[in-house]
């Protein structure tokens, strides 16, 4: 259960970062509100996951998964780079997350 909210927490952190790409510096109602809900919603689910989990590789993975996952839809929806490097090095940051999932917690 605790990797679930985890991953739970990791998906609302990349709503999080959208959310505040969009507020134009804080200036926009919706998105402003919508990103701080989602900051602590994804900080409520971090905490429940660090009952059962170690911090260090809690914390990584769940910076992994926003990483990731923003940098993505960066690509994918938003026109940023794409380049090979690019693409290698968030691999990489994937790797390092399946690398800790199969570390005994």
């Amino acid at each position: 259960m605790a990797w679930t909210l985890l991953v739970l927490a990791g998906l609302i952190e990349i709503v999080m970062a959208l959310a505040l790409k969009h507020t134009d510096g804080w200036t926009r109602l919706g998105p402003t509100a919508l990103g701080i809900g989602a900051a602590l919603a994804s900080i409520y689910l971090l905490s429940a996951a660090l009952r059962h989990l170690p911090v260090g590789t809690a914390y990584a993975i769940w910076t992994g998964i926003g990483a990731i996952g923003v940098t993505l839809i960066g690509i994918l929806f938003l026109g940023e780079s794409a380049s090979p490097l690019r693409l290698v090095l968030i691999g990489l940051v994937f790797v390092g997350i399946g690398g800790l999932k199969l570390l005994p917690a």
